[in-house]
């Protein structure tokens, strides 16, 4: 008899879980024109990125110097105006994709499998994000943009944790990341995990179809979810 390998499942946030409504993007342009005047040093995508990548990239643009302290202040600013944003977002475009909550009571408190998160939000950023739809209690652990810039690296950091709370090392695991861009797919591989990639962000289902995602779905309500996640 065959025993299943330990798992490990990592979910990222924005655009896999839930769409914020633009908060996130809000908050980090406010903070720029706060600090700076304006935020045309925002005008690019920030999906599958990382939340420190990002202010790296926008400081860049606008021709700043770029320090990991100025990053840090900058990452503290940002944290009080989404908190702002979540709390004044309209709650019609703030909100849970379908099959989440399925999926998540479906994985969580089986024997063998840990359930956390693999996102480029800083661990507050996430919590935050998670609160308003009532996910925070499914992820005790997760891989965060608060613990490495790289998305590879977050989530490898994502996966030791997750291995931990499993008693073994992670090699030893079965990783798969759920998230929706091609970088979760790229930072997956990279670590010698899998990905379920799923077309609720801004990619779309042919561009993530093309990409070398072991499951490609249009959204976590397929039954083929449970049955490759569980595997």
């Amino acid at each position: 008899m065959t025993t299943r390998a330990r798992t490990v499942l990592l979910f990222d946030v924005d655009g896999t879980l839930i769409t914020s409504g633009g908060a996130g993007r809000r908050a980090v342009e406010s903070t720029i024109a706060q600090r700076f005047g304006d935020d045309h040093g925002c005008t690019f995508s920030f999906g599958g990125m990382t939340d420190r990548g990002i202010f790296r990239t926008a400081l860049t643009n606008l021709g700043q110097t770029v320090t990991e302290g100025l990053i840090d202040a900058l990452l503290a600013q940002y944290v009080d105006a989404l908190r702002r944003e979540v709390a004044t977002t309209d709650r019609s475009i703030y909100h849970m994709h379908v099959g989440v909550t399925e999926v998540l009571d479906a994985v969580s408190g089986r024997d063998g499998v840990a359930v956390g998160l693999g996102t480029g939000n800083v661990e507050v950023g996430a919590r935050i994000k998670l609160e308003p739809v009532g996910l925070n209690p499914y992820f005790d652990f997760g891989g965060y943009g608060s613990d490495a810039e790289p998305r590879a690296d977050l989530i490898a950091a994502g996966a030791d944790r997750g291995a931990q709370r499993l008693g073994v090392t992670r090699e030893r695991c079965r990783v798969v990341i759920i998230g929706d861009t091609l970088r979760d797919v790229e930072a997956a591989h990279a670590i010698g995990g899998e990905c379920l990639a799923v077309a609720t962000g801004a990619a779309p289902s042919e561009t993530l179809r093309a990409s070398r995602a072991e499951l490609v779905v249009d959204d976590l309500t397929s039954p083929e979810v449970l049955r490759f996640l569980l595997a």
